[in-house]
């Protein structure tokens, strides 16, 4: 009833508004219900919180949920609930293992199309995304979003365990994680657990023996983009990594880092059975086989062992003196 009367009060202000004025044409009773229901339509398909319009009545309900929180699907395998129906028809995908969208360039599947579009930009080498600030590329809109607050400084989600700030709630939940040691994503191949999605998937590939990143100039494969990058600088001959202290440069961190100990004098490798120390893993290992008496080096002459493999090479050269002199004999 309440309805019935607000509808007739709006037809009679839109008829108010039409009056006809001197001099006018008397307006049809017809046009001025068009004209009220045009105005009607436009009304009940527009968002009352922030004032969105929308196509129809559907979309707008489904755009409610947005202010509601209201999410009507649930998935009956883990709980997880939807705002809309297809995205539990999207996510169900996830529990049967169906992945319908391939890769024509590497094999690798997809849940939806719209995310083996994203990764195709990996083979297209496509950035169509850019910064109008200082022109950088990026293949992915999230990745644009994020880098544009670099230029504004915004970083508004603070941990309030370090107080370290962040420039998105996803970065500041994985951080989160250091505080809260928690480890969501468990290998499908044995019990180790990560606290970041990617390197789960890093890992598992020691289990699939999946090697996706292909070198551009020979044809060796690797599991991971970092291995990739590292071995390309054999073929250009790179060596980004500079030390501080001298001109020496480096194609790999690790070995600048190596190398940098010569000049602070650091040594983080401590022997767990003396107080003596080492700038390098490798040393430490070799010196711990003192204490274990381990002889991994032996002469294939005499059987004799070394804890050192350059103790086997001075021992070997006894052998290379002993034949031509037993040759002599004969």
């Amino acid at each position: 009833l309440m309805e019935v009367k607000e509808e007739s009060e709006e037809l009679s202000e839109v008829e108010e508004e039409h009056h006809d004025k001197p001099g006018e044409k008397p307006l049809s009773r017809l046009k001025t219900k068009k004209t009220y229901l045009k105005k009607r339509a436009k009304k009940s398909t527009t968002c009352t919180r922030c004032g969105k319009s929308f196509s129809n009545k559907q979309s707008l309900d489904v755009h409610i949920r947005v202010h509601t929180g209201e999410k009507p699907f649930t998935c009956d395998q883990c709980g997880k609930s939807f705002t809309q129906r297809g995205n539990l028809k999207s996510h169900m995908k996830v529990h049967t293992g169906e992945r319908p969208f391939t890769c024509d360039q590497c094999d690798k599947t997809f849940l939806r199309s719209s995310t083996l579009k994203r990764h195709l930009r990996v083979h297209t080498k496509e950035k169509p995304h850019s910064c109008s600030v200082c022109g950088k590329s990026f293949s992915q809109l999230y990745y644009l979003y994020q880098h544009e607050k670099t230029h504004t400084g915004v970083r508004e989600y603070v941990c309030f365990e370090c107080e370290k700030t962040f420039t998105t709630a996803n970065h500041l939940k994985v951080h989160q994680r250091i505080h809260t040691l928690e480890k969501p994503f468990k290998c499908s191949h044995c019990d180790n657990r990560f606290s970041v999605s990617s390197n789960l998937k890093k890992h598992e590939r020691i289990h699939t023996g999946e090697k996706p990143f292909k070198c551009s100039h020979c044809d060796k494969r690797f599991s991971q983009l970092a291995h990739l990058k590292t071995h390309e600088r054999i073929h250009t001959g790179g060596k980004p990594y500079k030390c501080s202290h001298c001109d020496k440069r480096f194609s790999q961190l690790a070995h600048l880092k190596t190398h940098e100990r010569i000049h602070t004098g650091e040594k983080p490798y401590k022997c767990s059975h003396c107080d003596k120390r080492f700038s390098q893993s490798s040393y430490l290992k070799t010196h711990e086989r003192i204490h274990s008496r381990e002889k991994l080096h032996t002469c294939d002459q005499c059987g004799k062992s070394f804890t050192i493999k350059s103790n086997l090479k001075i021992h070997m050269k006894i052998h290379a003196v002993e034949k031509p002199h037993h040759h002599s004999l004969k």
